[in-house]
């Protein structure tokens, strides 16, 4: 496989998953370095969702990265650590902006 950048937007398999998980093949923006990425086997992502939501920031914020098949939010309080067996082919790349506001919101939710 490629290597798996922060701030790519990719597609990954959420299953299985249990209560208000993000499920399904889906796309994720990735946080975590490259670094970890490349040597750990895993990837730190938050979902992505094409429903508008009702909650806004710090829970969701709309992704403005070019090459998205439609306008999406991240689902900021939907982190996940994955295995790179879950990540698939790159769709977009965001921002460094952008993932430092979806870290801000992170923050804001933990911190």
């Amino acid at each position: 496989m490629a290597r798996v950048l922060r701030g790519e937007v990719r597609w990954a398999d959420l299953n299985p998953v249990r209560g208000r998980e993000q499920a399904g093949l889906r796309p994720v923006l990735i946080l975590s370095h490259d670094v970890f990425n490349e040597r750990s086997g895993t990837v730190i992502a938050v979902a992505l969702t094409s429903q508008e939501p009702a909650a806004g920031f710090p829970l969701t914020l709309e992704s403005h990265a070019p090459g998205l098949p439609k306008r999406s939010w991240v689902k900021i309080s939907q982190i996940r650590t994955l295995a790179t067996e879950r990540i698939g082919r790159r769709i977009a790349t965001t921002a460094e902006e952008e993932v430092a506001q979806v870290l801000d919101g992170l923050y804001q939710i933990i911190g």
